[in-house]
């Protein structure tokens, strides 16, 4: 399957680390000019040397601003004006009592979690149909479908955010655009392992701790372990190029079985 991006340019928000950077990784493989998001520029340049590293021939573009907030977007247009796949991934989560959640907490996460995609398309989306090609993809979780008891104000707004890629897929209809989501399954980064740990023993070796986690939190997974970065990042570089023409609307699962379902 040859996935070609080259003459595309790409933007990854959130993509320092985690399934960003490998989202990033994937793209740049392709042939994408990739521009890696984060707010701080220290962060952001130690990513874009990273991943020059690791992915020989490719120039990552340095995007630092903070995509929650309208001048960040507006800061964001300024060093890309076109941008042709735009994968909203920037993203928090966090364990807490449900009825400890205030009001500005909850508006905390659809800030991070709802509108910073919802700006970003807004802004780039007009140019992706004008020009009759584009991607969007919106990063979302088995928690928008399986809405955790421990953080329902993360599971709720990536709920929102399924809403917002089919309400979008539906304003680029008929364009040559679409609009795409990936219900990412539990997955191993360095904030997940920060989130095992508290649910779970700090005294336990992680390889048990992650075991103990999946057994006592997620037990409906049939992958039976945490999903590698790469394996969500496999997912988004195929619905990013052409071979994923026909796919729009829709909420596409990379959660290793994890949602009893067999539609989203």
């Amino acid at each position: 399957m040859d996935i070609d991006l080259r003459t595309r340019t790409a933007l990854v928000t959130g993509s320092t680390q985690g399934i960003g950077l490998a989202i990033a990784a994937a793209l740049a493989r392709a042939g994408a000019r990739v521009a890696v998001n984060g707010r701080g520029e220290e962060k952001v340049a130690r990513a874009v040397e990273a991943l020059a590293a690791q992915v020989p021939g490719a120039e990552p573009v340095p995007a630092a601003a903070d995509v929650t907030t309208e001048e960040g977007v507006a800061r964001i247009r300024e060093l890309l004006p076109r941008v042709d796949v735009l994968v909203n991934n920037l993203g928090i989560f966090g364990a807490e009592d449900a009825l400890d959640i205030s009001d500005d907490e909850w508006r905390r996460y659809f800030e991070v979690n709802v509108l910073s995609a919802v700006r970003l398309t807004r802004e780039f989306l007009p140019g992706m149909k004008e020009r009759g090609w584009g991607r969007v993809l919106n990063i979302a979780s088995d928690s928008a479908v399986v809405i955790p008891a421990e953080m329902i104000h993360y599971g709720v707004s990536k709920t929102a955010l399924l809403a917002v890629s089919r309400g979008f897929a539906k304003e680029a209809a008929g364009t040559g655009v679409t609009v795409n989501s990936v219900i990412a399954g539990p997955t191993h980064t360095g904030g997940v392992e920060d989130f095992v740990y508290q649910l779970v023993d700090r005294d336990l070796p992680w390889e048990e701790a992650q075991r103990e986690f999946m057994r006592l939190h997620r037990p409906q997974s049939l992958l039976q372990r945490l999903i590698e970065p790469e394996e969500i990042a496999n997912m988004v570089a195929y619905l990013s190029s052409p071979l994923a023409s026909a796919t729009t609307g829709a909420a596409v699962r990379v959660d290793g079985g994890y949602v009893d379902s067999i539609l989203p």
